[in-house]
Parts: structure tokens; sequence; C-alpha cells
């Protein structure tokens, strides 16, 4: 599996030793409050979505950790082809890691998978991520009510497309 080096990042394939990290993300409140699922109560769920990570990257999904400054942060990637996700701790939000995670990400998949796009589903009230996505030259393609329950509740959907053709001309200037 391919790792990726940016001007301030890693991105690699996890392992089992990123538990600790991974769990410091999946179960921080501020972090998973726009994710699919709640925060994770113990570290036994953690285990079990990193196992699944693990070996979906080993049956060759594009989905990686994230490291920054030797510590791992986060993930960015395609968990299934074409849907891209990523998230981080929140304690290094703010500084365009994402956007240089994801930017690193979408060269990667663009130049290893013949796909024509790449799509992203966002929480209509999370800002910071619908900016990133517009940034890096995503548009909007569509809307859902209700289509994801989360911690009792029912969350809607913002969907986002990247072609390929556009993704070149998103990075000039």
């Amino acid at each position: 599996m391919t790792t990726i080096r940016t001007g301030r990042l890693i991105l690699r394939p996890a392992r089992s030793d990123d538990l600790d990290a991974i769990h410091a993300v999946l179960s921080h409140p501020e972090a998973m409050r726009w994710w699919s699922t709640p925060p994770h109560e113990d570290i036994e769920q953690s285990r079990t979505w990193l196992e699944a990570m693990i070996a979906n990257t080993a049956a060759g999904a594009a989905d990686f950790v994230v490291e920054y400054e030797g510590r791992v942060i986060g993930k960015a990637g395609c968990w299934k082809a074409p849907d891209v996700g990523y998230i981080l701790h929140p304690d290094v939000w703010g500084r365009g890691l994402a956007t240089e995670a994801l930017s690193a990400v979408i060269d990667h998949v663009f130049a290893t998978e013949d796909l024509k796009a790449l799509n992203a589903d966002v929480d209509p009230y999370n800002a910071a991520s619908i900016r990133l996505l517009e940034r890096l030259g995503f548009v909007r393609t569509g809307e859902a009510k209700a289509t994801w329950h989360v911690g009792g509740q029912w969350m809607d959907s913002l969907y986002y497309g990247l072609e390929r053709s556009r993704w070149p001309a998103s990075q000039e200037g």
C-alpha cells in the first residue's frame, strides 16, 4: 500500500498500533459532531473500526491515517470509492491540514483509479467541511433529508461531487 508525503503530512495505511490515536479522534465529541456515528464510548468500538479500515485498505481501498508532527491526527481517503471522507482531531483544525490531506488523497485516487468523479456526503450544518470541499472544486449535486440516524436523531445530507476533469483546474491560481 502506498504512503503519501506532503509538505507537513504523512498519509499511510492504518496499523493496529494506531488504536490509541484513532480512539482519541473517534471518541472526541467535537470531532464526531458531523460523523455518521456518535462518539465511540470505548476503545473496543475504535478497535473494531480500525480493524475494518486495515482490512479494507489491504483489499485495495485508498484510505489513509494522517500523521502530523509524528502523531496520528485522523484519517482521509476513500473507504469505498468513489466516496471520499476525512476526520481530524479538533486540536489541529484551522491549520489547513484537512485541505492538504484531502488534496493528496484526490491526487492519488485520480492517478491510480479509473474514476470519473469523487463524491462526498456532508451534513448541511458542517460549514467548514462544505467550504473545504468547495475550495477543492467539489460542486453540490444534491441533498436528502433523514439520511443518517446518529445518536437518536435523523441527520440530513448534502451531496458533493468532483469530476476528474475539474481537478487540475481547481488547483490552478
